[in-house]
């Protein structure tokens, strides 16, 4: 009897040991097979979570949350001797790349670390679906072969980059497709209403924003990444339906400053993807279209960082759970999933079975980078001519993890960013000194040089960044080495403002969108705030136009000095008291160049026809930046909309039918202040009362006789490029004197989005921004292109009635990172027409 019951025992905790270690599948999960219906993000949460609680080879980190509130993951994946060693495998590897502590960084048996991140563009929806597989994969108590890959590598998983996104287009297909999914391509289910779900909730492509980090999103998951440091990271995509899959190695052009180790293991990669692709007979490309260049991509900034960064793509935009693709196939969401699980897999393989030398390699990388850094320059010297900008710089720096110090005085000779020679100059103890022998230099280079190498100019995305440009600093490139001190300088430190509760007024600086934030913080209390229309001097000090004057008159609340200099506090913003209106030099502040700023009532224009990102730039700038009230209106409702209830109308980029309307004419007329920004600008060529005139082609001769087309056909994309502006600075004179410039230098770096220029307005505008001669900077630019970008208009003001237009014909606040234009656009907003 007791041999019974010791028998039924042993069999029980046999049973129970069995049922403990089962670990369900996605498909048993959720109920369905992966890739026959779209996981709403909440799923896919619960799914991490429940690996989480049943896997001992598995730590959950949520990083963040995004903008709606949803949660951020990052699933880390490690065998059942690295798990409990997380951290400590972490340290090791930043002292692998010279960033931790100093302890010697180990790298006999040092784990590898690969990092997958799936789905940063929202209707891209299939990786998110293959994450979920892949994880259960590498957990799954009977996968051998998950087991011995994971004996040498530590597997990192985002699920999804872009959860607001993914929501938003996946709420939107189950919400129009049939009992059965239409596979015809023209049927609803395939056309994603405005704005579509591939950008987050401001509208901002989060695989453009890696280095610059403006989004909560990127700013945690970058933040994490960085404390990591991965050997190797892809980054899974979706483009159209009818392309095959896309795989490394990448096309060219390729920077300069990538090793050859990471581009040969681009290929070692590429190669064993192919294998299974090969063996199901599915179609795939590479070294075409998708280029390693422009830095803030989820392939190269891992690059720019030491890793094998690689893009996949799968093609699927808009395909639903099923389209019917033009060679006649249907493709499915189950293929699309098959395909990413299978490169999933795939590369956890390749890098597994080449983890020592991926982690040599990744060593070998950064002590190039702090004994022998890429670029001309050894040095950059950032001159603190504005000491908001400089904050502003350090902190992108400082969250990239690119060390500067301040500190240095003394004379050097270097290239001038402005005047593009070499020229003398007298560092002084402000200015902002970033050496390139620290483990970053790589990704320091890359930002930094003044002039990107493109080898190929038929690239995928902008070919300008430089980020002297950028802020609209002047720097000097050193092709010595100076170090500063590594103490941060007092100008750097929050300023406190003091109440005097005897000032006449307050003078506050225009100089950055930081001041920007500071006047909408004085709106929100109902201070009355003024402005200079012409330099002056007071107290000792001088102030340039635009000027803020927060005087007493006017603001006869008890508590005016704490409440202005609370806000000046909360904003950064240096005060300067002022005993008296009666100024040393200028005008005084009774005087008729001292304007009353009016609280303007914004509306900016949204929906069909807008270019989404370009709306989402403003939006995000009004709330996020500034924190200014900004009222969004659908273009289409425009004429139901009471103008009257509105000062400003901002038209962000787009094609705009019947544009403008009489209603909005007569609006502007009366007062209103129009500001048109990109091809809004083309909208109003050649229409009654608005002055703006499309450049002349002289070429266009209508009596030179035409010469047959004799091109190749082969060179017809190479003839192509000659036509394009993919993204390059040009440096145009600014009149600082005009409200729209005014805080600015008597130049404005310019992002060339295209090569669209203006004739200059006539006797009823003013001609703020323009182009004399050749203004080219850096970037590619076409010839045909690079001969139009000559002599012209690229920011005007025209009065019309009582009103104002404002043209802007290129993006001043593009992708939020171009800083050096978002006083210009505060400008426009608060300054022009008072």
């Amino acid at each position: 009897m007791l041999k019974r019951f010791l028998l039924a025992l042993l069999f029980l905790s046999i049973f129970c040991g069995a049922f403990a270690q089962e670990i369900k599948s996605p498909e048993k999960f959720l109920g369905y097979k992966l890739g026959e219906q779209f996981t709403p993000h909440y799923k896919i949460v619960e799914y991490f979570n429940y690996i989480a609680k049943a896997s001992k080879n598995v730590k959950l980190q949520q990083y963040g949350a995004t903008n709606e509130g949803r949660p951020l993951l990052a699933m880390f994946i490690a065998s059942d001797e690295n798990i409990g060693r997380l951290e400590d495998i972490r340290q090791n590897n930043l002292r692998l790349a010279g960033l931790g502590n100093s302890a010697v960084a180990a790298t006999t048996n040092a784990p590898v670390i690969l990092w997958l991140s799936y789905n940063v563009h929202g209707n891209e929806p299939a990786s998110s679906e293959t994450s979920m597989q892949t994880l259960f994969d590498l957990v799954n108590p009977d996968n051998a072969q998950a087991k011995e890959w994971l004996k040498n590598m530590v597997v990192v998983i985002d699920p999804c980059l872009n959860p607001d996104g993914r929501d938003r287009y996946v709420n939107f297909y189950n919400s129009v497709h049939g009992l059965v999914p239409d596979v015809n391509p023209a049927s609803r289910e395939h056309v994603e209403p405005w704005p579509g779900g591939r950008i987050n909730h401001y509208y901002f492509d989060l695989n453009r924003d890696w280095a610059w980090q403006t989004q909560k999103e990127t700013q945690a998951r970058v933040a994490l990444f960085n404390q990591w440091l991965p050997q190797a990271h892809v980054d899974y995509h979706e483009q159209g339906y009818n392309a095959p899959y896309y795989f490394a190695p990448a096309a060219e052009p390729y920077h300069k400053v990538i090793t050859q180790w990471q581009r040969d293991f681009q290929v070692t990669i590429g190669k064993h993807n192919a294998e299974d692709f090969d063996r199901n007979g599915w179609l795939y490309f590479t070294k075409q279209e998708f280029d390693l260049l422009y830095p803030s991509y989820g392939d190269t900034y891992p690059i720019y960082n030491g890793s094998i960064g690689m893009t996949y793509e799968q093609g699927g935009i808009s395909a639903g759970l099923a389209v019917l693709t033009r060679t006649g196939d249907t493709l499915t969401l189950v293929n699309r999933v098959a395909h990413h699980h299978s490169t999933s897999i795939s590369t956890i393989e390749t890098v597994s079975a080449n983890g020592p030398k991926l982690v040599s390699e990744f060593k070998k990388f950064f002590d190039n980078s702090i004994n022998n850094p890429p670029g001309e320059y050894k040095t950059y010297i950032i001159k603190n001519n504005n000491q908001e900008k400089i904050n502003h710089l350090g902190e992108m720096l400082r969250r990239n993890g690119i060390k500067y110090t301040f500190g240095v005085n003394q004379s050097v000779n270097g290239f001038s960013y402005v005047t593009g020679k070499s020229e003398q100059y007298s560092v002084k103890g402000g200015d902002m000194v970033i050496n390139a022998y620290q483990p970053k230099s790589v990704l320091l280079n890359v930002l930094l040089e003044p002039k990107t190498f493109v080898a190929d100019s038929n690239t995928y995305d902008i070919t300008a960044w430089s980020l002297p440009y950028v802020y609209g600093l002047d720097a000097i490139g050193l092709k010595e080495s100076i170090k500063g001190s590594d103490v941060t300088v007092a100008s750097l430190q929050p300023a406190v403002a003091q109440a005097s509760p005897r000032a006449y007024a307050y003078v506050a600086s225009w100089q950055s969108v930081n001041d920007v934030k500071f006047l909408a913080s004085l709106f929100k209390k109902g201070i009355k705030v003024r402005y200079s229309e012409t330099p002056f001097e007071a107290a000792g000090k001088k102030f340039a136009p635009g000027s803020l004057l927060i005087a007493r008159a006017g603001n006869d609340a008890g508590d005016f000095d704490q409440v202005v200099t609370t806000a000046a506090t909360a904003a950064g913003e240096q005060l300067t008291p002022l005993k008296s209106g009666f100024v040393d030099k200028g005008r005084d502040f009774g005087s008729g160049q001292i304007h009353y700023i009016r609280q303007p009532r914004v509306m900016l224009i949204a929906g069909a026809g807008v270019n989404a990102e370009a709306m989402g730039e403003v939006w995000h700038y009004f709330e996020q930046q500034i924190g200014y009230p900004v009222t969004l209106v659908k273009y289409q409702d425009l004429n139901r909309a009471r103008l009257s209830d509105y000062d400003v109308a901002i038209f962000p980029d787009g094609n705009y039918e019947d544009f403008p309307s009489d209603k909005l004419q007569g609006w502007v007329h009366d007062g209103g202040k129009l500001i048109v920004m990109q091809d809004a600008v083309s909208e109003l060529v050649d229409k009654k009362g608005f002055d703006i005139r499309k450049k002349d082609d002289k070429k266009d001769d209508k009596d030179k006789p035409k010469t047959p087309n004799l091109k190749p056909y082969g060179d017809r994309d190479v003839d192509a490029i000659s036509s394009t502006t993919p993204g390059a600075i040009y440096k145009i004179n600014l009149d600082n004197t005009h409200p729209l410039g005014f805080g600015m230098q008597p130049y404005y770096y310019t992002l060339k989005l295209s090569n669209d220029i203006y004739d200059y307005l006539g006797d009823n505008g003013w001609n703020v921004g323009t182009v004399k001669g050749d203004a080219y900077v850096s970037g590619f630019v076409g010839q045909k292109s690079k001969e139009k970008i000559k002599d012209g208009m690229l920011l005007g003001v025209q009065s019309i009635g009582r009103g104002t237009v404002v043209y802007m014909v290129d993006d001043p606040i593009f992708r939020s990172f171009w800083e050096n234009g978002k006083l210009l656009f505060g400008n426009a907003v608060f300054m022009v027409g008072q």
